[in-house]
Parts: structure tokens; C-alpha cells; sequence
């Protein structure tokens, strides 16, 4: 089901995260490809609010073929008049300008205020807001330092899957034992981010916890995870109109009540 505000014409901007596009999931990678020929091809902008991908391991892995497909439809969609945009996710703030240029995208820093219809909205992907998490917190801080990630980067591609697949399994173990209110953002850092932006609506993902958080009129959109073989399915994407109008997606487009 398409609404109304998906229709050609209509819509100003589209926004996505937590997709963790991998090859293992050819349904997650289905749901996407037709999200971006049915509803991103009507769209003015489209924002990437991070994880797109389960992990990136450096942008000299673009001739991967499963990369080649996620980078084609990226292109293809750039090369029709979308402007999309990236912010990097936990799982892949590794993307570069390489894979900018290829896919067509433009690397944002965050937070970033966009403008559409008329409306003020800040994007972060959410991860930076669980400050909570100490644990978290001080791995990002290393691996977000440009010489972590010049050494990093100057391993063989090979041995740099193996460290992420470590890295992978180590913070699957450690989420057993934390808990959501831990894991989630921290009222403070949120607070932190409107002020520092001056916006009064703000959009993110990161969490896997979908929903809109209204507080002292402000309004805060969180974005889902995508996984259609899910039981239910979860996925689905915010939309911005050309009024400044915005609506929440579920993953076969029926609009969300708020």
C-alpha cells in the first residue's frame, strides 16, 4: 500500500537507516531495492541515517559483487535527479569518498540540519547519544579518530573482516548483558543536540526502537531496523512533504499512526 503522501510529486524527502545490508539477506536486500523504485524515485532528497550496510570494512572492498549491487542502485537513482545523502552509522562510518563517488552520495557530518518544506529537522544516526553506554562510548571514540582509522585501514582487507567479525560476535555477547535503558539515548545528549541546533524536530535511528517522542513540543522521530523475515516484519521509512509535513512508514508503506 502506497499513501498518499508517497505518490510522484509529492514528497520532499525520504528518510532510512538500519538496513544492515548484507548478502546472507536477500530479503532485507529485496525489500530495499524495491523501496528505492517505488518510493525513492519520487523523492526529492534521500537521507541514509546510518548502517545501511552490517559492516564496511573500507572502501577498497567496493568491487565486492553484493557492494556492486547496493552501489548501482544508488547510482542509478542519484543519475535520475535524487539527491541522497549519508550519515555513517556504527556499522559502517568507514564509507568514504571513494564509495561517495561511485554510489552518488554526499557524506554528511552530524548532527546535520536539513531544510525541507519549510521545516527544520536534525539527523543523526543515535549512536553518539547513548552515553550511557561508557563501554560504547569509549570504543567510538577510538575508532572515529582519523589515525585509528589511517592504521586501520592499512591492514589487508582480509584480516580487517576478521577483526570486524570479531568485533561483531564480542558486541553481540556484551548486548546480552546491557540493559535497553543503557543502550538507548540518553535524555541529556537529545536535550544537548536540540540546543545546539536550535531545531525542534529531530530524526534518528540506531536504537531499533521505532517510535515518536513528543516533550515540551519537540518532537523526536526514531527510525526502525529493517527485517522483513521477521515475525512481524519490521522495516519502513519517514517521510518528509513538500508542506514540511511528516509521516511515519511501516515496510509496505501504509502510513503509521503517531
Amino acid at each position: 500500500m502506497t499513501s498518499a503522501s508517497t505518490r510522484a510529486g509529492q514528497t520532499g524527502a525520504l528518510l532510512i537507516s538500519d538496513l544492515h545490508l548484507q548478502s546472507a539477506h536477500a530479503a532485507t536486500t529485496a525489500a530495499f531495492f524495491r523501496f528505492l523504485e517505488e518510493q525513492a524515485r519520487h523523492t526529492q532528497q534521500l537521507y541514509l541515517l546510518g548502517d545501511l550496510f552490517e559492516y564496511w570494512a573500507g572502501d577498497d572492498d567496493l568491487q565486492d559483487p553484493y557492494h556492486q549491487q547496493i552501489i548501482t542502485a544508488l547510482r542509478q537513482l542519484s543519475d535520475a535527479g535524487v539527491a541522497i545523502f549519508w550519515i555513517a552509522g556504527n556499522r559502517d562510518f568507514l564509507v568514504g569518498a571513494a564509495f561517495a563517488e561511485a554510489a552518488g552520495v554526499t557524506l554528511l557530518a552530524e548532527p546535520y540540519v536539513a531544510c525541507v518544506g519549510g521545516q527544520r529537522v536534525v539527523l543523526l544516526h543515535g549512536d553518539a547519544q547513548c552515553t550511557e553506554d561508557t563501554q560504547y562510548m569509549a570504543f567510538r571514540a577510538m575508532v572515529r579518530q582519523p589515525a585509528w582509522q589511517q592504521q586501520f585501514l592499512a591492514t589487508p582487507l582480509a584480516q580487517r573482516k576478521a577483526i570486524i567479525a570479531g568485533m561483531r560476535e564480542s558486541s553481540r555477547k556484551d548486548q546480552g548483558n546491557k540493559t535497553y535503558e543503557i543502550m538507548d539515548v540518553t535524555p541529556d545528549a537529545i536535550e544537548a543536540v536540540f540546543a545546539a541546533t536550535d531545531c525542534d524536530v529531530m530524526i534518528h535511528g540506531h536504537t531499533h526502537r521505532p517510535a515518536l517522542h513528543t516533550i515540551a513540543g519537540r518532537r523526536r522521530y526514531v527510525l526502525p531496523d529493517w527485517e522483513p523475515d521477521a515475525k512481524p516484519a519490521r522495516g519502513g521509512w519517514i517521510v518528509i512533504d513538500l508542506q514540511g509535513g511528516i509521516s511515519r512508514h511501516a515496510l509496505d508503506g501504509t502510513l503509521l499512526a503517531d
